[in-house]
């Protein structure tokens, strides 16, 4: 069928095959109604016209049974397309655990992406054909939009915020993606190519690449210049908390709620540090806000999930607390 609509994107993604089948059964569904209603229109025309000049058609009022059939035999098609819909984003909204995780950091107008070795691209992405793939996105400026229509995914991209996103890639090929939010004067050539390979050469293209570092290392270079390690000590015994351990566990906040340390969570600690106040610690940190870039965020996030393996404090925040935070 994609063969024979040269306009229509072609599928080359998990979802693609999943949006496609709901699309092409709610257009079923249209066109049937619609060639039902339209023939019964033309009928009635011939049927019920006017005899004679002087003729009187007879009143109506409503058939209480007409009214009910149309609210009953659409109701289980508009159920069907409900559930399928909702199938499709549930599976869309939750992440699979084994992910290649691509930073996309959206700016008037261009995108900047991370791969997980630090290679860093513009307007590019390159992933291997197979492989699941999550876009860890948010903006330097205004709201944008990645979309990928051949994937048929897209998302938000917004400041002050990370939005997610996955797709697996089922097609060797090149893809163009857009920004599909009008983000200002040249929003229309705010685009790219996803390029998808082959594992083996997705591999290649890595270890051929000079890349700009190690982003484990440049984070943690990062931490030191900006005097992190001199508060957020491993053993958990300094003004801050500590960060071993801490990614993708529940935190305990001084309001006695919790919340999970994900990528969301490390960039407002460093951004916002007082939103949430871990227990055991006071709100005296400073914000970094305007003085460290996104790339840099992602940088020192990389950094603190390469602690997630390292022992936790036994009593965090067991000393005399003077900062606090994330």
């Amino acid at each position: 069928m994609q063969s024979q609509m040269p306009l229509y994107p072609e599928q080359a993604s998990n979802f693609a095959p999943q949006v496609d089948n709901l699309v092409y059964f709610m257009i079923a569904v249209c066109v049937f109604f619609a060639v039902v209603i339209c023939a019964a229109v033309v009928y009635f025309i011939f049927k019920y016209q006017r005899k004679t000049p002087d003729e009187i058609g007879v009143a109506i009022h409503g058939d209480l049974r007409l009214e009910i059939a149309w609210i009953v035999l659409p109701f289980p098609l508009l159920l069907v397309m409900f559930g399928w819909g909702a199938a499709i984003y549930v599976d869309y909204r939750h992440t699979p655990t084994d992910t290649l995780d691509v930073y996309v950091i959206g700016k008037q107008w261009m995108w900047k992406l991370q791969q997980p070795d630090g290679r860093k691209e513009i307007n590019e992405l390159h992933v291997p054909v197979g492989r699941n793939v999550r876009l860890i996105m948010g903006s330097e400026d205004v709201i944008h939009d990645f979309s990928v229509p051949s994937f048929r995914v897209k998302m938000d991209v917004v400041p002050g915020h990370y939005n997610t996103m996955w797709f697996r890639p089922t097609k060797v090929g090149k893809y163009h993606f857009f920004c599909s939010q009008y983000c200002g004067t040249d929003h229309a050539v705010m685009g790219g190519w996803v390029t998808v390979m082959e594992p083996d050469e997705y591999a290649k293209w890595l270890s051929g690449s000079s890349g700009s570092g190690d982003p484990v290392a440049i984070g943690q270079k990062l931490y030191s210049e900006l005097a992190c390690n001199t508060c957020h000590l491993p053993d958990g015994k300094g003004r801050g908390p500590s960060y071993n351990g801490v990614y993708l566990s529940q935190v305990q906040l001084a309001d006695g709620s919790t919340v999970l340390a994900d990528d969301n969570y490390i960039r407002e600690s460093i951004l916002q540090p007082n939103a949430k106040i871990v227990a055991g610690y006071v709100p005296a940190m400073p914000s970094f806000q305007g003085l460290v870039t996104e790339e840099q965020i992602v940088d020192l996030t990389a950094y603190i999930k390469s602690l997630k393996d390292q022992p936790p404090p036994a009593k965090p925040g067991a000393a005399a607390p003077a900062t606090g935070n994330k």
